[in-house]
């Protein structure tokens, strides 16, 4: 198929392997869209025949509708994704019943046909290797089990990534939950980092409301035997979120 679209990728050093020319791609990632910036899109660029307002309206109608939906059980196919309902968590005899505390409740998301289709007219420009190598890799709730999706506050969540060990008697240093709806910034406090290490961190997530949240890293850490001049500041690129 033609190329359509284009995405920017950097070469980051893969931390899982030994080898040290050894390199896996990050999409160099544009800002995060919300459900109004996709409608104004597609009636600014795609001619849809109908105004943004009325179109993120409809949308969000149709989410809370395929939510309900999905919560009695039922499978979603849009033909652009597929969503299902998993319970995660071990049940130790076939007696046991069903135990928050243990167990959770949880929507996965896979590609469609459509959207596969869509990926096949991707173009990747490799931008070369990244100067720093210092970024946020994933975000694992310790919890849940999810993937750089939901945070459980209270709970312990692993965050990996390159040269990401907070460092540095700069007061900005630390890792910090910024909510997206009012920028409000709630940083970890330092009794909570359990883990602090070049690879990952452990720590316990703060009293985060319900929201959505961007992960951010300030630190003077430079990988060697000196750390920085000054602190330095790695944005995660997937938004995070605490249910209501």
């Amino acid at each position: 198929m033609a190329v359509l679209h284009t995405i920017k990728a950097w070469l980051y050093e893969n931390l899982l392997t030994e080898d040290q020319n050894d390199f896996s791609a990050r999409v160099s990632a544009e800002r995060a869209l919300g459900v109004r910036d996709i409608c104004q899109s597609a009636v600014e660029r795609g001619g849809a025949d109908i105004n943004a307002a009325a179109m993120e309206h409809a949308v969000d109608l149709f989410h809370k509708e395929m939510a309900y939906r999905l919560c009695d059980g039922f499978s979603v196919n849009t033909s652009w994704y597929n969503a299902s309902t998993h319970i995660k968590g071990v049940f130790t005899s076939p007696t046991e019943t069903f135990d928050p505390a243990k167990h959770t409740v949880a929507v996965e998301f896979r590609q469609g046909a459509e959207l596969r289709r869509e990926l096949g007219m991707v173009g990747v420009n490799i931008l070369g290797k990244a100067e720093s190598g210092f970024f946020i890799a994933e975000v694992l709730d310790l919890r849940t089990r999810s993937v750089n999706d939901l945070l459980t506050p209270g709970r312990n969540a692993k965050i990996s990534g390159g040269k990401i060990k907070v460092e540095g008697d700069d007061p900005s240093c630390g890792v910090y939950f910024v909510n997206e709806a009012d920028g409000a910034m709630v940083k970890v406090d330092a009794a909570d980092m359990v883990e602090n290490l070049n690879a990952h961190l452990l720590i316990v997530i703060p009293a985060l409301a319900a929201g959505t949240y961007r992960l951010e890293i300030s630190t003077r850490y430079s990988g060697g035997n000196k750390p920085l001049k000054a602190p330095r500041t790695a944005v995660f690129d997937r938004l995070l979120t605490v249910a209501a």
